[in-house]
């Protein structure tokens, strides 16, 4: 299983930025794609997570409303679209895969890609 995110950078507070996460080595249908975040000195938080195969999604209260998981089964990728982005989503991203179940915490993926780094100016 391999998972690379990208699509990370600098934006303005209120700004937006769509990261994209490619899954390859396993059926993608058959996993549970998570979101997560880390800032230095905090453990990491999971913010979404989607069932590629019903489209099922679930969110972290901080995020809800702002954020937007999806997939596209053609091209193997998750997304998470992030809206109204403020310094407080400033964090290194990461997308998990996790054949069992829509979770949020990280203990419960094994599969992990190497992190995007989003950053938002005031």
């Amino acid at each position: 299983v391999q998972l690379v995110e990208s699509g990370g950078g600098l934006v303005q507070a209120g700004g937006s930025l769509r990261l994209s996460c490619s899954a390859s080595g396993y059926k993608f249908d058959d996993f549970v794609i998570g979101w997560f975040r880390e800032v230095p000195g905090k453990e990491r938080e999971g913010i979404a997570c989607i069932s590629p195969r019903d489209g099922v999604t679930m969110y972290t209260k901080s995020v809800r409303g702002r954020f937007t998981i999806s997939t596209d089964s053609a091209k193997n990728t998750a997304y998470l679209q992030m809206n109204s982005l403020t310094p407080e989503d400033t964090a290194v991203y990461y997308c998990a895969a996790d054949p069992v179940a829509l979770r949020l915490h990280p203990r419960d993926y094994d599969y992990w890609g190497q992190g995007t780094r989003v950053t938002v100016s005031s």
